[in-house]
């Protein structure tokens, strides 16, 4: 047990605090590695540099002036400068306004939230919960429903009358297994602005004590059977969701990610069984969940977290449908799940490992989506990969099969981690959101940080040298990769890749750490972490870093938004956020012509203003002449 306050670590510190990584490896001889196979400066500039400024290899001296002014063109805002104050920044011409705020009722039988006093047992799961991230706005029968994620809780401003939001009670852990989950809920546009519509039958909370199912290959396996649900297909909650995703047929996955905290034990002799240790799964928990609910003591029930760390998928469109586990993705810590239909018609399911030295994953449903008919099967039927990229800018998708990993499929759906080091899969800086370009045949993956790369090897012992994807040792800002299938084929077996740009500080550092050639002084940030394209094929960028604006981050300021262009590599700040907050999830409007974007655990009195707690908020953003956002 730790003997000082770990409530206001993230869940990444949190991990490292409860699991260090392993012992150092040779890190003379893991850069002499990466020097002999390119040359780690000089490689890692040229190919991060000329990559990234243009679409694709090697179009970098194709551009002419006309093409930069057109694509200039593709902006149509003034880019902020950044921010470290306590408020949102968006370009002249826009403006923003809350729609939803912790504790914001659903039903108007519910009073809104005082948090000086928080919120009651009786009212948690019918406001607007905690910490919002992934989001996405489905148009049902004429009807705007956003579906969003509350990825945890702030429990000393949740539970103001416990010491440090320590649980008294199970009611206390009640309140705040209420306040995560999932938020559905129906808005509206009126005269002033945009609203959540009260009492609607859309407006649903979904949290860790709603019923679930599992399905795939896991289900009814040894390994999730529990004395509750002795078939192993019947479950309660889900866990840290993270980021989302949608489905050609219009249902919600919501991911779990970091879904280990949550569970310990209260036996102090309880051998943890072997599998713990590379999901980060320790004695220790963020909430004390265990003390007060016997679920959550694995002391009692080892198999309970093996049910969690899965894509859920939702159905808005009714308030009384059961979620899904789909246990076929895998069972990782999901970022988020970007979904695409190939070109046979297959679904294709892309999916990050948001760890230090985690993988990247493919899913490719062996049914063909066919609007109308039945899906049942398609996320339960399929085949998973993970990515293995080589320095030459060429790569291959791995097939987790009882062949390639000598694991039983349900051993592979549950212990997925394992199955991917089997098979020697390449190690990356915590994988976050993946994008799929609406316009290209291209995806994109923020690479947030990985200050470990280099130097340490990953939970499950496996190196994270310098190279590929990955080319900067202690990689304190992060990257976004890219790839292009092959055959223009988003199922097929192979692909090529490149960076579109490496996050740097060019004001401090003059080699890899300055960033890519499209990062300036006027554009630099530190950790991508959320992107989604919009339908113009712009890649919208979210940002999880150090906003100390001091050291390596000097002049970075606050955690911010930033729209890119693929075609260019151009990036231009859009927003910056509030001191100590994360910009994590967005969506549109149905008409495009407003931008919803989550603010996530500000430190700052935001958005009431001083003299107020923190609420975690989606904004509305707009223009002002009501043109489409961009």
């Amino acid at each position: 047990m730790t003997d000082f306050d770990t409530s206001k670590l993230s869940w990444d510190e949190w991990d490292e605090l409860q699991n260090p990584p392993p012992a150092e490896t040779d890190f003379d001889r893991v850069v002499e590695r990466a020097i002999s196979r390119r040359g780690f400066l000089g490689g890692v500039l040229a190919f991060g540099s000329a990559a990234a400024a243009m679409g694709t290899l090697g179009n970098l001296m194709s551009s002419t002036s006309a093409e930069a002014q057109e694509a200039a063109s593709r902006f149509q805002f003034k880019p902020v400068a950044i921010a470290t104050d306590n408020t949102v920044h968006v370009p002249e011409g826009y403006s923003w306004q809350p729609l939803a705020k912790w504790g914001q009722p659903l039903f108007s039988s519910v009073p809104d939230v005082d948090p000086a006093k928080g919120v009651s047992l009786e009212n948690s799961d019918k406001v607007f919960g905690e910490n919002t991230d992934g989001m996405e706005l489905f148009v049902i029968g004429g009807h705007q429903v956003i579906a969003i994620n509350h990825e945890y809780v702030n429990p000393e401003i949740n539970l103001p009358h416990t010491e440090k939001g320590v649980p008294q009670s199970a009611d206390d852990v009640k309140i705040l297994q209420n306040m995560q989950g999932v938020t559905v809920m129906e808005v509206a546009e009126g005269e002033n602005g945009w609203q959540i519509v009260l009492d609607s039958p859309f407006n649903r909370r979904i949290h860790h004590n709603t019923p679930m199912t599992l399905s795939g290959p896991a289900a009814g396996s040894d390994l999730v059977k529990t004395a509750a649900d002795p078939k192993g297909t019947d479950c309660l909650g889900t866990f840290n969701n993270c980021g989302a995703g949608r489905t050609p047929w219009g249902t919600y996955l919501t991911c779990e990610e970091n879904f280990n905290g949550y569970f310990g034990s209260t036996d102090a002799n309880f051998v943890l069984p072997e599998d713990y240790a590379r999901y980060g799964i320790t004695a220790e928990t963020r909430y004390a969940y265990e003390k007060f609910d016997a679920r959550f003591d694995v002391s009692k029930n080892p198999n309970e977290p093996r049910r969690a760390g899965y894509v859920v998928e939702i159905d808005p469109s009714s308030a009384t449908s059961t979620p899904v586990k789909r246990t076929a993705l895998g069972r990782i810590k999901h970022e988020n799940a970007a979904v695409v239909v190939a070109r046979d018609g297959r679904v294709v399911v892309y999916m990050g490992d948001d760890e230090r030295g985690e993988f990247l994953y493919k899913y490719v449903s062996n049914g063909i989506y066919v609007p109308g008919g039945d899906t049942s099967m398609l996320l339960d039927e399929g085949t998973l990969f993970v990515a293995k990229f080589a320095d030459d800018g060429t790569g291959e998708w791995l097939a987790l099969t009882p062949e390639t990993t000598g694991m039983k499929m349900d051993e592979i759906c549950v212990f997925t981690r394992q199955a991917a080091s089997k098979v020697g899969a390449t190690t990356m800086d915590r994988p976050e959101w993946v994008a799929i370009n609406p316009v290209a045949i291209e995806a994109y993956c923020a690479l947030t940080n990985n200050s470990k790369r280099g130097v340490k090897k990953n939970a499950g012992g496996d190196e994270m040298p310098v190279g590929g994807p990955n080319p900067r040792a202690e990689n304190e800002y992060g990257q976004i990769v890219r790839w292009y299938p092959e055959n223009d084929d988003h199922a097929d077996g192979k692909f090529k890749w490149d960076l579109f740009c490496m996050a740097g500080n060019p004001d401090v550092h003059k080699d890899a750490y300055a960033g890519s050639s499209n990062i300036n002084s006027g554009n630099m940030f530190n950790s991508p972490d959320g992107m989604m394209f919009d339908t113009t094929g712009l890649l919208w960028i979210q940002t999880d870093g150090e906003d100390t604006n001091e050291g390596n981050f000097a002049g970075q300021g606050n955690n911010q938004m930033l729209a890119g262009d693929p075609a260019t590599g151009r990036i231009e700040r859009f927003l910056t956020a509030p001191k100590g907050s994360e910009v994590t999830g967005q969506t549109w409007s149905a008409d495009k012509r407003t931008h919803f974007v989550g603010i996530q655990h500000p430190d700052a009195p935001f958005p009431d203003g001083e003299g107020k707690l923190p609420r975690s908020t989606v904004v509305a953003i707009k223009r002002n002449d009501n043109a489409m956002i961009g």
